[in-house]
């Protein structure tokens, strides 16, 4: 089993919603993945909607067993997913 890892852009918003769903199944579909680490170091920006394609994203690899995590959340992008409380989702490092 591998880790694997999805890299996020600056801007996280309901325009990069077809690029994320299609990667998070692309990994989803090809197993052998344990973990799976949202790559949140490039993020300034993310709104409601991306909130909710994560927490969409969450349950299709709960659903597998595959665990998903935050890495490099900084700044205003890190508080938002704080004061939204996915930290309960999801381990934020």
């Amino acid at each position: 089993m591998s880790d694997r890892s999805i890299s996020i852009p600056e801007r996280f918003d309901f325009s990069y919603h077809k690029d994320f769903t299609e990667q998070y199944q692309r990994v989803l579909a090809e197993g052998g993945t344990s973990k799976i680490a949202l790559d949140f170091s490039k993020v300034s920006y993310l709104d409601s909607s991306a909130l909710g394609m994560m927490v969409l994203f969450q349950k299709k690899a709960k659903n597998q067993n595959i665990s998903v995590c935050i890495r490099g959340a900084k700044e205003s992008a890190k508080e938002i997913l704080l004061i939204a409380n996915f930290d309960r989702l999801f381990d934020i490092s």
